[in-house]
């Protein structure tokens, strides 16, 4: 691999993860990296509109070109493409706000949102990246990876986002067996107090877990007793497996697979 490549990826990565605007010292510490490598580096991105100099402060930000680019990683998506008219019809049915995620390292990539069909205020959400193991999303798909894809996740670091959030490899593992047997995830204020998802895995032609899509909302609706209603499970999986149809996908999703 090229150094300087994973090098600039790496600076792009601090600034986007919660971190928008650092300095070359601040980054350089961050990253372990001597501070002429880091500036050297952050000249040519800015070159390229992949970061940009805040003159007032000297700090660094991500860059405008970022936006063409994530723009066009979500207009080629296949599985994006796919999603976008069951997506509307699943908020349709159940009233709720709709997510599609993909995974992206130890985490769920919402790469479509549709909003909850009301005139509440709501915020867009796609880009985000959530945990897999705080998210219906993501648990939905991992509970059918094979066995050593699903141990390396269970293997890495689980952070907790709240105090509901599963963190304890045994105690996750034992809920994916549940989710593997229904075809159906949910979460209870694992990621947000207060707001619960329910999702289904999306299989593509050779019955690989590719994503997820589900619905989310406050827990007191999409959690009545505890769990799903039964209209909300069925909507949802209904959904998930038309996605993967449109995908060749023929994994079934019934208890007993």
């Amino acid at each position: 691999m090229i150094q300087s490549v994973r090098r600039a990826a790496a600076i792009l990565r601090e600034l986007g993860s919660g971190h928008p605007h650092l300095g070359v010292t601040e980054l350089s510490e961050r990253l372990g990296m001597a501070k002429t490598t880091v500036y050297g580096l952050l000249r040519s991105l800015e070159a390229d509109e992949l970061v940009e100099r805040d003159l007032d402060t000297g700090r660094y930000r991500l860059g405008p070109a970022l936006l063409q680019l994530g723009n066009a990683f979500l207009d080629g998506h296949e599985l994006r493409a796919r999603s976008l008219l069951w997506a509307d019809s699943l908020a349709s049915r159940t009233q709720e706000a709709v997510r599609v995620g993909v995974p992206t390292g130890a985490s769920m990539l919402v790469v479509h949102h549709v909003f909850r069909p009301d005139n509440s205020v709501q915020i867009l959400e796609v880009g985000a990246a959530i945990p897999w193991h705080a998210s219906a999303l993501g648990k939905a798909r991992a509970a059918f990876l094979d066995a050593a894809a699903l141990d390396a996740l269970l293997a890495a670091p689980l952070m907790r986002l709240t105090g509901r959030t599963i963190v304890d490899p045994a105690e996750l593992r034992r809920s994916l067996e549940t989710v593997h047997a229904d075809g159906l995830a949910f979460e209870d204020q694992e990621a947000v107090i207060g707001e619960a998802e329910v999702a289904a895995p999306i299989f593509d032609h050779d019955g690989h877990p590719v994503g997820a899509i589900g619905v989310v909302g406050p827990v007191e609706r999409l959690l009545p007793a505890g769990e799903p209603s039964e209209d909300v499970a069925a909507a949802v999986k209904e959904i998930a497996r038309g996605v993967s149809r449109e995908l060749g996908g023929v994994r079934r999703y019934a208890r007993g697979r």
